[in-house]
């Protein structure tokens, strides 16, 4: 009677031992799942930011820009608006002070600035993926007002 009872007890312990790391490949993948979403976040969030930073960036520029009057105009009294050379002069400046390239376009006869700036986000998790750098740009729009009568 003993014998056969640690009989069934080695063939219980057999039988049990066999499936052992069955929900391994089940968790691999699972965690497998958890660090792309990870990834997407990180680096999602990481490129949104950049995108931020540029368009701050090119709202900065754009003021410094406007800030460019032709004072030549503005005495005679004739107009207000920038002067074209010293604005994107000074956008240029600007943006490069901050170690990011872009264009800047003037209109409407000196009345209106559009600055656009290009960055790069570097990646953290799709560079395993072979995404190691997105390309953001961000781009602002100053008009000049002027007030009737002074």
């Amino acid at each position: 009677m003993i014998i056969a009872l640690a009989r069934n007890a080695v063939r219980l312990r057999a039988r049990l031992r066999s499936d052992r790391g069955s929900l391994s490949p089940f968790f691999a993948v699972i965690a497998l799942g958890i660090i792309m979403i990870m990834g997407l976040l990180v680096d999602g969030g990481g490129a949104l930011n950049a995108t931020n930073r540029a368009t701050g960036l090119a709202q900065e520029a754009a003021r410094a820009a406007g800030q460019q009057l032709n004072i030549a105009q503005a005495v005679e009294g004739t107009g207000i608006t920038v002067d074209p050379d010293a604005a994107v002069g000074a956008a240029q400046d600007y943006l490069a002070a901050q170690g990011v390239q872009g264009e800047v376009a003037i209109t409407d006869g000196g009345q209106r600035l559009q600055v656009t700036v290009h960055d790069t986000y570097r990646t953290t998790f799709a560079a395993v993926l072979g995404k190691s750098e997105i390309s953001v740009s961000g781009t602002a729009h100053a008009r000049l007002h002027t007030q009737a009568g002074g």
